[in-house]
């Protein structure tokens, strides 16, 4: 069935959206929120998107569940939409997080929100397609 290459598109998707927030974070380490006496750089949030999403990819390569598939959706959505939000709407900083508006796409920008969108929507479909958990598991 498409179950595999699904699950595949997704977790190459969420590797890409990992790989490119790891790489990009220490040119967003100055961009910083004015929360105190919290303060989070723009560069720890592209961290933690990068340790999120790859440990939605290694749950659901190893444990392919309706739970991680939807992890995986949350993770390859939420990306995705922060990626479209920050393009186009200015929200300004939120107590300690940073303003993100970034009003322009660069390469590895736009592969990002290619590789969470479409991770985003093989987890959908592969939900939808119902994900069968092996007899005696959850």
């Amino acid at each position: 069935m498409l179950r595999m290459p699904l699950r595949t598109v997704v977790v190459v998707g969420l590797g890409y959206q990992a790989f490119a927030h790891w790489h990009l974070a220490s040119n967003f380490d100055a961009v910083t929120g004015n929360g105190k006496p919290i303060t989070i750089s723009e560069g720890d949030l592209f961290r933690a998107e990068a340790v999120a999403a790859l440990i939605a990819l290694v749950l659901l390569a190893v444990l392919p569940r309706r739970w991680t598939v939807l992890l995986a959706l949350v993770v390859g959505a939420g990306g995705a939409a922060a990626v479209l939000l920050y393009r186009y709407v200015d929200v300004g900083a939120i107590g300690p997080f940073p303003n993100m508006y970034e009003p322009f796409w660069y390469p590895e920008k736009a592969w990002s929100v290619i590789a969470e969108g479409a991770a985003a929507v093989a987890a959908a479909t592969l939900l939808v397609a119902g994900l069968r958990p092996r007899a005696g598991s959850s």
